[in-house]
């Protein structure tokens, strides 16, 4: 596994996308609206800051009105997100997602429960 991308709620992510391009030199290289959600990467080094927009209610809407902008979750990039959602389970880690979903990009993912994780919300994210 390897850190693949940290997933930050925001309300605006064009404007945010901007914001970062400018002060941090970073690219926009992906953008879609997914689940009610318009989610736009930003690549940094080998990884990316995803932004997430809630363009509907939803997880997103929620969260920002519960917390506010900020990091929504931390995702770790895995080959095998099966073996990834065992291991979880062999350490008694409370799975969100019992089994793997479509994620944004194509890819495929899988949240474990943050009151697991020491408080974050982890994402495995498969290519």
């Amino acid at each position: 596994m390897h850190f693949d991308h940290a997933g930050i709620a925001t309300e605006d992510a064009r404007s945010l996308a901007a914001l970062y391009e400018d002060l941090f030199g970073l690219e926009a290289v992906h953008e879609e609206e997914f689940d009610g959600m318009r989610v736009v990467f930003l690549e940094i080094g080998e990884s990316y800051l995803e932004l997430l927009e809630p363009l509907e209610e939803g997880t997103i809407s929620r969260y920002l009105e519960n917390n506010g902008a900020g990091i929504h979750h931390l995702a770790l990039a895995t080959d095998d997100i099966d073996g990834a959602l065992e291991r979880a389970r062999a350490h008694d880690v409370t799975l969100i997602d019992e089994e793997p979903r479509p994620g944004a990009w194509g890819h495929t993912v899988a949240f474990l429960h943050p009151k697991d994780t020491g408080g974050i919300l982890v994402e495995f994210v498969e290519h």
